[in-house]
């Protein structure tokens, strides 16, 4: 059985290409002849968290250094409000989002995915929640929505907060509000390549003051000057009187600053962000026609999807198949990733042995299926029709 889910191939078609344009070096080149340019955090920073605000249609925004620093101060911020527990998080995901629970001392309990969505199943979630439910922190797969108003009306009830990871699907919709703008917190990644990229970067978004405030802190230091309000710069110096209030950590945080370059290349991307996730929804629309739907699946949800990559997924699970799919590609010199986001089934990577049990894997069949016969290959805006009917000719007839 074959493992190596990564064709070694001189890529005619890489899984990413680096989206930053001349005229973001532009912009940056410009900035950086000016005198003495501001190179760490600062007014760019500030400008850019508040276009990104405006776009997605939040309160506040806080820009880091990289989506899994979202992942981390957002788990870190939530403890603060509640204390450890369990966090409902789907097996396929990146790593940092299971990371950033067992760092923030939080037990993760997972939730198998809706093949439709490839994001937590509605249903299974909502069994799953209890009186140790802190938080669902549901993955926004590729650019399709995963979000329920079933989901939404139950977590509200019980008043459980829900947590975006929506780094793959900026500008994906549900009942026409962006995603990321429905949870407690939500988490963006800028690196390269995804919808629109900072070099290195991610933004924790939220409508919650207080939150806010603390994101800012853990996202510097724990420094209690990095709050935005004066009113809790001043009641954390009347508290602690013998400290200089320059000088006071509230929090045992980090340093995740991002830099006025990575914002100054935000703000120029974020004016792209729509037009070139108009042409990323037209070419998942060409790649879904073509596709034989015989051998692949083509029945997901799209309303309201906004593609990050093409996902291939086998119908049936055939591993004759699956291998010549894999040979056909490499040959064609088309890069791709088995497994899916995070390469598969998150439950059976080592950091988690001694959190989970042997073979717990085998009771999320969803995402098993995922993790030995889903794949997925780049798309770009500027993906001529004929290069995505080529892709869907070599899939088709592997």
């Amino acid at each position: 059985m074959k493992n190596d889910s990564v064709n070694k191939a001189a890529f005619g078609h890489p899984l990413m290409r680096d989206n930053i344009t001349r005229t973001d070096l532009d912009e940056l080149i410009s900035y950086l002849q000016t005198d003495s340019p501001r190179l760490t955090q600062g007014p760019a920073v500030e400008a850019f968290e508040r276009e990104w605000s405006d776009w997605l249609g939040v309160k506040y925004s806080v820009f880091v250094n990289s989506g899994s620093s979202a992942n981390l101060i957002t788990l870190a911020a939530l403890k603060q409000l509640s204390g450890a527990g369990d966090v409902i998080v789907p097996p396929l995901t990146w790593v940092s989002d299971i990371a950033a629970c067992l760092q923030n001392g939080f037990t993760p309990r997972f939730v198998d995915i809706n093949r439709h969505t490839l994001a937590l199943d509605t249903e299974k979630t909502i069994e799953a929640l209890n009186s140790d439910t802190k938080a669902v922190f549901l993955t926004h797969i590729q650019g399709f929505n995963g979000l329920t108003q079933e989901l939404l009306d139950e977590l509200s009830r019980r008043d459980i907060p829900l947590i975006e990871d929506v780094c793959e699907s900026h500008g994906a919709t549900f009942n026409g509000g962006r995603l990321g703008s429905f949870g407690l917190m939500s988490n963006f990644s800028f690196y390269f390549a995804h919808h629109m990229s900072t070099i290195e970067g991610g933004m924790v978004c939220t409508n919650d003051q207080e939150l806010y405030e603390i994101l800012r802190m853990y996202r510097s230091h724990g420094m209690v000057r990095e709050a935005s309000q004066e009113t809790v710069k001043q009641t954390y110096a009347e508290q602690n009187q013998e400290l200089n209030p320059d000088f006071i950590f509230a929090y045992p945080a980090y340093n995740v600053r991002n830099t006025e370059i990575g914002a100054i290349i935000g703000r120029n991307q974020l004016k792209q962000l729509d037009e070139n996730n108009r042409k990323r929804r037209a070419n998942q629309k060409i790649f879904f026609e073509q596709l034989d739907a015989h051998r692949f699946r083509t029945d997901f949800e799209f309303q309201g999807s906004c593609s990050y990559a093409f996902n291939v997924v086998l119908r049936d699970s055939d591993l004759d198949l699956r291998d010549r799919i894999e040979t056909a590609l490499a040959a064609a010199g088309i890069e791709y990733r088995r497994g899916s986001s995070g390469g598969g089934n998150q439950i059976r990577q080592p950091y988690l042995s001694g959190v989970v049990g042997a073979g717990t894997w085998e009771l999320y069949p969803e995402v098993e299926h995922i993790h030995f016969f889903g794949w997925y290959i780049g798309n770009y805006p500027d993906l001529a029709p004929e290069v995505i009917a080529s892709l869907c000719n070599t899939l088709n007839g592997a």
